[in-house]
């Protein structure tokens, strides 16, 4: 096989027993696996990471089931261009008897007049058609398309996958790296797999580029060492800007301050700051927690969180990622308390589930009846119109004196 072509490429699986990783959907036993071995197969779409092996699976199913092969890139076809491959399958069939393998590409990206032009063909099944994106189908695609077919979800290869994947290459002679003369350290695979996120394509770019770098005299072995192996790769950091991996680790990153785990909320911020996401964002849902989860308990949170909203705005990265760990820290350390947030919530299920109240005419504007509780000390007892009670302070931090404060004015009010 020409070495020009990306070793990556070189090792696409040639058939299911060659195919590593996602034992999940291709085990023994499991529908889309019987579905390709009984040449039944429906429509599939395979959604997840990059070099999780989507598409090496839609040439490996195209093999499978004998049929030609259509690739297409969502991001670079037109209607135009959809119909014409859709054509040439449906030549292809009625003078050959072969049906066509069509691999659509990030196809998350097809508009809905695009995904459209497909049902027809996948309704009767003149076509095989195979989809692969990293987002949720549920939110791109339209439901004629997933209804017909089989919906799969792609993980991220684990660290054996990798290794195995790895060796497999250096073995190789023909496909691989094989014929040249190395040593390979267990070390150095191992070290691959761990900091490329469970992509395949990542890992083995990184071996080619260690191997085809390495300036050795003639009749030298090539020996792949940690060393080679540190200057070989790009750690790679899992994650979308719109998709799962942003909204799970915002998540884990709000929790872990939710839970006062400084650490863990240190190691999802650096995340998200290395995969490059917009640190305003961040300083947002800073703004939000400090509110939401800490409120009265330690007012001075939300002081914090606006004030490092401004300073990121100001400052930018990668300075901005110091403010936010200042900020991250003193809110994980901080009192909780999430009684500001229950008292609106039930303050708003009022207002919407029963009949709204009306304003007492002592309380209207320019009413002669109010009674202004600074002429009478700072409090005076007086009819507010709500009689329902909303707010439960406990007793943490800066709270416990509210709920103090308000628990003397009670004796003297009326029984709510």
């Amino acid at each position: 096989m020409h070495k020009e072509i990306p070793l990556a490429l070189r090792m696409r699986p040639q058939n299911l027993e060659e195919f590593v990783g996602q034992n999940h959907i291709l085990s023994t036993g499991k529908i889309l696996k019987r579905a390709i071995f009984a040449r039944r197969l429906p429509s599939l779409i395979a959604w997840g990471p990059p070099g999780s092996g989507k598409t090496s699976l839609g040439l490996v199913i195209s093999k499978e089931l004998a049929s030609d092969f259509e690739y297409l890139n969502a991001a670079f076809s037109s209607v135009g261009e959809v119909k014409k491959v859709l054509a040439k399958a449906k030549k292809n069939l009625s003078e050959t008897g072969r049906k066509t393998t069509i691999f659509i590409d990030e196809f998350h990206r097809f508009n809905k007049l695009q995904q459209e032009a497909l049902v027809p063909d996948t309704e009767t099944g003149s076509i095989t058609l195979v989809g692969a994106t990293i987002h949720n189908p549920s939110y791109y695609l339209i439901p004629s398309l997933i209804s017909r077919s089989i919906v799969v979800q792609f993980k991220p290869l684990s660290q054996a996958d990798i290794v195995e994947l790895l060796k497999k290459a250096c073995r190789d002679k023909e496909r691989g790296i094989g014929s040249f003369d190395l040593k390979i350290k267990d070390e150095a695979l191992n070290y691959i797999a761990e900091v490329c996120g469970g992509d395949a394509r990542s890992a083995l770019n990184a071996l080619e580029i260690g191997v085809l770098s390495s300036k050795v005299l003639p009749g030298e072995r090539v020996v792949f060492d940690l060393d080679l192996a540190k200057n070989s790769v790009q750690k790679k950091v899992l994650y979308d800007k719109a998709g799962g991996y942003h909204y799970d680790t915002i998540s884990a990153f709000i929790k872990s301050i939710r839970g006062s785990d400084v650490d863990g909320a240190l190691y999802w911020l650096a995340k998200m700051l290395k995969a490059g996401e917009d640190p305003r964002f961040i300083a947002r849902r800073l703004i939000i927690l400090a509110s939401e989860d800490i409120g009265n308990a330690n007012p001075f949170a939300l002081v914090l969180a606006a004030n490092c909203f401004k300073a990121v705005e100001v400052i930018g990265m990668p300075e901005s990622g110091l403010i936010l760990a200042q900020t991250v820290i003193y809110l994980a350390a901080s009192l909780k308390s999430n009684s500001a947030c229950l008292a609106i919530k039930k303050a708003l299920s009022s207002v919407e589930d029963e009949a709204v109240k009306e304003v007492p005419d002592h309380i209207k504007t320019h009413s002669k009846d109010y009674k202004y509780p600074h002429d009478f000390g700072g409090f005076i007892k007086q009819d507010y119109g709500v009689s329902r009670k909303y707010y439960y302070p406990k007793d943490v931090g800066s709270e416990k004196k509210l709920k103090e404060f308000l628990e003397s004015l009670n004796k003297a009010m009326p029984s709510k």
